[in-house]
């Protein structure tokens, strides 16, 4: 199967295509924006597509970061998913911003506990704690630089996000550190999808605001429609 991944997530506008039997990715496109996904995204997945030496006919299923991140550049990346998955009959899969970060942090460090954390400003983190195995066990949420410095001490995690070297300064000790970006590598969403499998439609994460409470044990795919 062939997966084309979306990431609206953060500053990038990112797609690639994945050949999941082969383990293999076949092409990619990523802009660095900040701003203006809208305009940009459908080119981008096009460039992809065309280094892939694939058409959307040949695809099996839509990967899109889900967040946290940017309010606007999540409901670009999750409506596209979306349009393109009910046109062409397939399953879009989201996958979160955190797991994917954590992700990367576990290949870099095997069986190991992660903490996911990005900076949410007003003095709060958007946190996920995995265990050794990656198997969520707090999160995604709001938390605390207290509750987040806590839980890395506590599971002795790697960390991963923008918030990683905060949180390791308010412990005033070390740990090992995987990715520091607001987002992972395109191809780890295309990966997580891939093992994910098809679910219920894909929503944008927000964890702040009247629509988001944080919850423990909250997992994105087992959210009804």
């Amino acid at each position: 199967m062939k997966v084309l991944a979306i990431d609206c997530a953060a500053s990038l506008c990112a797609a690639c295509v994945y050949d999941a039997a082969a383990g293999l990715e076949l092409g990619r496109s990523v802009l660095d924006l900040g701003k203006g996904h809208a305009e940009h995204l459908m080119a981008v997945i096009a460039e992809a597509l065309k280094a892939g030496a694939t058409d959307y006919a040949g695809l099996g299923a839509i990967a899109v970061s889900v967040g946290p991140g940017s309010f606007t550049g999540l409901r670009v990346g999750v409506s596209t998913a979306r349009g393109l998955a009910l046109a062409l009959k397939i399953p879009a899969i989201g996958v979160t911003t955190l797991e994917a970060l954590a992700g990367e942090a576990a290949a870099a460090f095997p069986g190991r506990a992660v903490l996911a954390a990005l900076d949410a400003g007003r003095e709060e983190i958007h946190a996920a704690l995995y265990d050794q195995m990656s198997v969520l066990t707090y999160g995604p949420a709001v938390a605390t630089l207290a509750e987040a410095t806590g839980m890395a001490i506590e599971s002795s995690a790697v960390l991963a996000g923008t918030a990683a070297a905060q949180i390791a300064a308010s412990a005033g000790r070390g740990f090992d550190i995987g990715p520091r970006t607001a987002t992972a590598d395109i191809l780890t969403y295309a990966r997580l999808a891939a093992v994910k499998g098809a679910g219920d439609r894909p929503k944008p994460l927000y964890l702040r605001g009247a629509d988001a409470k944080p919850q423990a044990g909250f997992i994105l795919s087992r959210q009804k429609n």
